[in-house]
């Protein structure tokens, strides 16, 4: 059990690099977590797997931003409501079987988010994440599985389970439209100095697949590519392209 302070304290760590009120904010929770497993990897030789309960997420998210359960972003409240509670193992041989092509991670988790089988409790939940642009239908299924991968300066989501997302405006949409809702598969994240994301995300429904490079700007704001004069931006996008594969360890089954 992570204690409520340890999470408050990790957030506190990273909160002003981040604009949370949106759901474009992966480099931010994925920084949440591994200075938690940090933390743990130094005081637990075991290294046993984290839980991270959702009313500790949830006390620390409203203290470090100052909202209220009636100001605090749809998403956040969601995750809240339906208990979505957080596991994450970090040890190595229990998440990568072999680097087959790239860098070694200097952290490698599996994380598994979920909520309580319960009457009456729906299996998902969708929201449209209104303080994007453009505004993205998300929808969270009850289990949540995937890689996280530190690389330093560079994270990795791989092989997520049980997240769809589709952009609902704009040029993105565009892009979607072919496969619908698209399940988010794979999601790689660079960050630049003045804190704008380059992110690489590949999603797919049956045999269609789409991976796209955006620009995510601190307040929230997305543009397919990269802009125009950001040569940093570019050398970031160049970094998330690097050839990748990497062998598994089955995920775990439940416990």
């Amino acid at each position: 059990m992570v204690d409520r302070s340890e999470v408050l304290e990790a957030m506190r760590q990273h909160y002003g690099d981040y604009e949370l009120t949106a759901t474009t904010n992966g480099a931010w929770l994925a920084e949440v977590v591994f200075s938690l497993v940090r933390q743990a990897r130094e005081r637990d030789p075991d290294r046993l797997p984290l839980f991270i309960g959702h009313e500790d997420w949830f006390r620390s998210f409203l203290e470090v931003t100052g909202h209220t359960e009636d100001t605090v972003p749809e998403y956040a409240l969601l995750n809240y409501q339906y208990q979505q509670n957080m596991e994450v193992d970090y040890r190595l041989d229990r998440v990568i079987r072999e680097v087959v092509e790239g860098p070694m991670p200097e952290l490698a988790l599996n994380v598994r988010i979920r909520w309580a089988d319960e009457p009456g409790i729906p299996d998902q939940y969708s929201y449209i994440d209104t303080l994007s642009t453009p505004t993205v239908r998300v929808t969270n299924q009850q289990l949540i599985t995937y890689h996280l991968l530190d690389f330093g300066d560079w994270i990795v989501y791989d092989e997520i389970e049980g997240i769809t997302a589709r952009p609902e405006s704009g040029v993105l949409a565009l892009l979607f439209r072919l496969i619908g809702e698209g399940h988010i598969t794979h999601s790689c994240i660079a960050v630049a100095k003045d804190g704008i994301h380059v992110s690489r995300t590949r999603a797919e429904k049956a045999l269609m697949k789409v991976m796209t490079t955006v620009t995510i700007y601190p307040d929230g704001i997305i543009e397919k590519g990269v802009p125009d004069g950001r040569s940093d931006l570019l050398e970031l996008e160049e970094r998330l392209k690097q050839p990748m594969e990497i062998d598994y360890v089955e995920f775990p089954g439940d416990q």
